[in-house]
């Protein structure tokens, strides 16, 4: 990507974006090539953490290619999961992984029974090697190599969308000092460049007009990720918890006053 434009904290191709439950329920509730489409999109946005589970487990890069594309086939859209889906009953991404687990354990019992992944594939595994994966990835238990994937993957997009909103409105150098001063740091390391040396780099006339620049893309984020979050969910205590569960995978975006 251009230097302007955010990086994504996991990686091209190494995440996956969290599914609000208005998608979901529309996806139930279509017809024909309007639903054809929406779940095309959910299949898309959950492979990979799929994906990287299976390949935590123990899978080899062939074996769990096949696997993700047979429990889409035959789980998500053979036995309708998107349908049975119930908001009331807690996250979307558990409801998943559960059905996932119960897939593997099925899949384990007819090892070489049949090729699971339809002829053509269901979605393209544009997959990488766990070599070249974050190295959290690498390390943590399947469970939450899952639920990092959806972290980093949720962040990347409310990220985009706060950037969009900036150039949309005008505020491109807002975003462009907030990148450089807070969200490079916290995602990647280092220490943040001194506001006089922004002030100079974009053009600003003092460090306080920086520095409320900031405070403008601080606040939009978290406006956005809150929604985002409550999207996702049932109810406010259920979104802090999601809250938490960012701050558990990435506690620099804590530190980094995000």
């Amino acid at each position: 990507m251009p230097h302007e434009d955010y990086t994504e904290m996991g990686g091209v191709g190494q995440a996956f974006l969290t599914t609000h439950w208005s998608l979901i329920d529309d996806a139930g509730a279509r017809e024909g090539d309007d639903k054809a489409a929406l779940i095309e999109l959910l299949l898309a946005r959950y492979w990979k953490p799929v994906y990287c589970y299976l390949r935590r487990w123990g899978l080899g890069n062939e074996e769990a290619k096949d696997l993700t594309q047979g429990f889409f086939h035959e789980v998500v859209l053979g036995r309708n999961l998107i349908e049975q889906a119930d908001r009331t009953k807690g996250r979307f991404r558990t409801f998943l992984l559960v059905a996932l687990n119960r897939y593997l354990i099925n899949a384990r019992e007819k090892h070489g029974a049949r090729k699971r992944t339809p002829r053509g594939g269901l979605v393209s595994l544009d997959v990488v090697d766990m070599a070249n994966l974050p190295s959290a990835m690498t390390t943590l238990t399947p469970e939450d190599t899952f639920t990092y994937a959806w972290v980093s993957a949720l962040l990347d997009q409310v990220l985009r969308d706060v950037q969009a909103e900036c150039r949309q409105d005008g505020k491109t150098v807002h975003w462009q000092v907030f990148r450089d001063r807070v969200l490079c740091p916290v995602m990647h390391g280092g220490e943040a460049p001194a506001m006089e040396s922004l002030c100079e780099k974009y053009g600003i006339p003092h460090s306080t007009q920086a520095s409320n620049m900031i405070v403008t893309v601080k606040r939009r984020f978290r406006a956005l990720l809150a929604q985002r979050l409550r999207d996702s969910v049932m109810s406010d205590e259920e979104a802090e918890a999601e809250f938490q569960e960012i701050k558990r995978f990435l506690p620099r975006l804590a530190q980094g006053g995000l």
